[in-house]
């Protein structure tokens, strides 16, 4: 069956979608994204062409292309959750940004996909750019359903809960049912532990993602101090940043924290390897989490390559890479629904 079926993932990234989709065994064609970065994770880990695009600038007949001689297209993606999240709302960007998901709904009108998948964050849902979406979809004839997952009822060890709308030109589509339950949430320690120590600033003789920023002397002393699911509130008082006695820091409790080792870590973001940037601190070690640490936490494979060999590993482009992907288990989850729905 797999050869009769062809996907496209807009915005593709590093490929945590395509690579979750490939596990499934739905076949993958190509990915576009505007970030030159993605191009070698994503063709180097999976078995698809990355199209370095703006995604306004692709048309139907581009996609026709990748779809041609298969009896089922998927047309899946993820455009990028920033323009919907609670914070960037407050900037109001909404003519620049939020055209991305308008583009993937003329890109849908145009080859017209049996298939579409569309990830993002749950803020989106209540915006009228999604209504727009949705409407535009229905007047094609696809069969529509929405689901907000919580990413740990699939064996992805993080809080993290994403909007995932399902389209389907032959009937609805059932995302299949979780596999974990809260007695079996994954845990940083099933995920992390056997990773060998670091200190802060170092990096693994044999896996070079396996590496930590370094720590000034006060943010070391603040992780000294730190336990695991605490916050900055439990240090003395020559610790505390400036801005945490003000009125409007004293609501972010989770900066400067330490993850628990019995517990999924918090939402990987794209400054998850800085500890002052969440509570991205080791459970044990005083340090922050390393790249592979993160990747891992994202349900990348142990062996998932983000930069070419000759090429140094850079935090902020590697982070961006890992925080930005949708985690690789979640696209299997949503292949695996589109799977059971096509058979």
């Amino acid at each position: 069956m797999a050869g009769s079926i062809s996907t496209v993932d807009l915005f593709c990234g590093a490929g945590g979608l395509t690579h979750g989709f490939e596990q499934a065994g739905l076949p993958v064609k190509a990915g576009y994204d505007i970030d030159p970065a993605c191009k070698f994770p994503y063709e180097h880990n999976n078995n698809a062409k990355f199209i370095l695009q703006d995604v306004e600038d692709v048309s139907g007949s581009d996609l026709a292309e990748h779809f041609c001689g298969s009896r089922i297209k998927v047309l899946a993606g993820c455009a990028p959750c920033q323009p919907f999240s609670s914070y960037s709302r407050r900037y109001d960007d909404r003519e620049s940004k939020w055209k991305l998901l308008q583009d993937f709904a003329r890109l849908a009108y145009e080859c017209e996909p049996e298939i579409i998948s569309m990830e993002n964050v749950l803020q989106l849902k209540h915006h009228p750019v999604f209504q727009e979406f949705i409407e535009k979809l229905e007047n094609l004839n696809y069969f529509l359903e929405s689901y907000e997952v919580n990413c740990l009822d699939y064996g992805i060890p993080q809080s993290r809960k994403r909007l995932v709308l399902l389209a389907s030109k032959f009937g609805k589509i059932n995302l299949i049912p979780p596999t974990h339950d809260a007695k079996r949430y994954e845990t940083v320690r099933k995920t992390i532990e056997h990773l060998e120590p670091l200190c802060a600033g170092q990096t693994s003789k044999t896996d070079r993602f396996h590496q930590c920023s370094r720590l000034s002397a006060l943010n070391l002393r603040r992780i000294r101090a730190s336990k695991p699911g605490g916050t900055w509130r439990d240090w003395s008082k020559d610790l505390i940043a400036e801005c945490h006695t003000k009125k409007s820091g004293k609501t972010y409790p989770g900066v400067y924290g330490r993850m628990e080792w019995d517990r999924p870590s918090p939402t990987i973001t794209t400054q998850c390897f800085g500890f002052g940037n969440g509570r991205f601190g080791h459970p044990e070690q005083d340090r922050a989490i390393s790249l592979r640490e993160a990747a891992l936490l994202q349900t990348f494979p142990a062996d998932y390559e983000f930069v070419a060999p000759a090429e140094p590993v850079m935090f902020s482009r590697v982070g961006r890479l890992i925080g930005n992907a949708v985690p690789v288990k979640l696209g299997m989850i949503i292949a695996q629904s589109i799977l059971a729905h096509i058979q």
